[in-house]
C-alpha cells in the first residue's frame, strides 16, 4: 500500500505527464471539432444532391409536358379528321369536373350520351346511386314515354351558366333538401311551343349565346 501510494503522487506531479494529459485534452477537443465538420459536410453534401434531383425532375417534368402537348395536338388532329367535334373550356371561369350518375340507360342509347353538351342541375346536394356520388343532374325533356336531354346553345361551353331575364342574383352554393326547393320549382320547368326550356315561361339562357332547347318535345316538364 505504501509504495502504491508513493507511485501514485509522484505520477501526478510529473510535467511530462502532466503536459501529455493537456495534449490529450487538445486532441480531443480537435477531433470533436473535426466531427462537426463532417457532419456540415455532410448535410451541404445531401443538400446540393437534393438540389441537383430538383433540377433534374424540373427538367424532365418540362419535357413530359411537352410531349404530352404534342400528344394532345395529335389527338385533336385525329378525332377532328374522323369528325368529332371539338369542345373548348371557358377561360374566365373554367368548369369544374363532376361525376354525374343518371338514370337514362331505358331512353337515351349510350353513345347519343357521348362527346355531347349537357345542361346540368348543379347545387343539389351530392348524393349515392349505385355506389357512386353524384355531383350534379342531367336535365331533360320529360314524359312517361320518352325523355331527351337538353342542348345548350351554339357555341355554350362547359362552365356556362343558365340564367332566366327578370330572376337575378347568385344560386344558392347547395339547395338544402329540408326546405324542398326542387319539389317546388320543378312543376315550372317545361318546354313551350317551340322546345325551349323555360322556368315561368322564360327560357334558359346562355347569355349571348342563345337559348336551351329539346329536340322535338314542345309542352313537356323538365326534369
Amino acid at each position: 500500500m505504501f509504495v502504491v501510494r508513493s507511485i501514485t503522487k509522484m505520477a501526478s506531479s510529473n510535467p511530462v505527464l502532466s503536459k501529455l494529459e493537456q495534449r490529450a485534452s487538445e486532441a480531443d477537443q480537435v477531433i470533436e471539432y473535426l466531427k462537426q465538420q463532417v457532419a456540415l459536410l455532410k448535410e451541404k453534401a445531401i443538400l446540393q444532391a437534393s438540389l441537383r434531383e430538383e433540377k433534374k425532375l424540373r427538367v424532365e417534368n418540362a419535357k413530359l409536358k411537352k410531349e404530352i402537348e404534342t400528344l394532345k395536338e395529335q389527338l385533336i388532329k385525329k378525332e377532328t379528321s374522323n369528325g368529332v367535334k371539338q369542345v373548348g373550356l371557358p377561360t374566365s371561369a373554367p368548369a369544374s369536373p363532376r361525376t354525374v350518375v343518371s338514370g337514362l340507360v331505358k331512353y337515351i342509347p349510350v353513345e347519343q350520351m357521348q362527346n355531347r353538351m349537357a345542361v346540368l342541375l348543379c347545387n343539389l346536394k351530392p348524393a349515392k346511386m349505385r355506389g357512386v356520388l353524384s355531383q350534379a343532374m342531367v336535365m331533360c325533356a320529360s314524359s312517361p314515354e320518352k325523355v331527351e336531354i337538353l342542348d345548350p346553345p351554339s357555341g355554350a361551353v362547359p362552365g356556362d351558366r343558365i340564367t332566366f331575364q327578370g330572376f337575378p342574383g347568385e344560386p344558392d352554393k347547395e339547395l338544402n333538401p329540408k326546405k324542398k326547393t326542387w319539389e317546388q320549382i320543378q312543376p315550372d320547368l317545361l318546354t313551350n311551343d317551340d322546345c325551349v326550356a323555360t322556368y315561368k315561361g322564360i327560357a334558359f339562357e346562355v347569355s349571348g349565346k342563345g337559348v336551351c332547347k329539346a329536340q322535338t318535345m314542345s309542352r313537356s316538364s323538365i326534369k
